[in-house]
């Protein structure tokens, strides 16, 4: 369950930020999740409350906004969303496809006092 190690990270960024802004206290950290990084949203919210323990971030609210997976096909040069990495184009049906998004894992905003 690699969602754990990410939750430790995650945590580590809020805190580095935290800090940084001088921030008492982290009421709510927002992310962005594509649908082709393959994190379980609520495995990471499980380990992410047990990583907090303890720290600045302990009692946030961890919101989760997922984005979808994008390729662009090299079979009919269309933009297309998709949500496995083996998809195939749905408008060709082709299996020429360049993931070009959905693959991010990132911290967008942390809500403090």
């Amino acid at each position: 369950m690699h969602e754990v190690a990410l939750a430790q990270s995650i945590v580590e960024i809020v805190r580095d930020q935290a800090r940084a802004n001088h921030a008492d206290c982290v009421k709510a950290v927002f992310l962005r999740i594509g649908a082709l990084a393959n994190v379980e949203p609520e495995a990471l919210s499980f380990g992410f409350e047990s990583a907090a323990r303890g720290t600045i971030a302990e009692g946030a609210r961890l919101e989760i906004e997922r984005t979808p997976g994008a390729a662009f096909c090299a079979g009919c040069g269309s933009d297309v969303q998709v949500e496995s990495r083996v998809a195939l184009c749905p408008s060709c049906g082709s299996g020429q496809l360049l993931i070009t998004g959905g693959e991010e894992l990132r911290v967008t905003e942390l809500e403090v006092s």
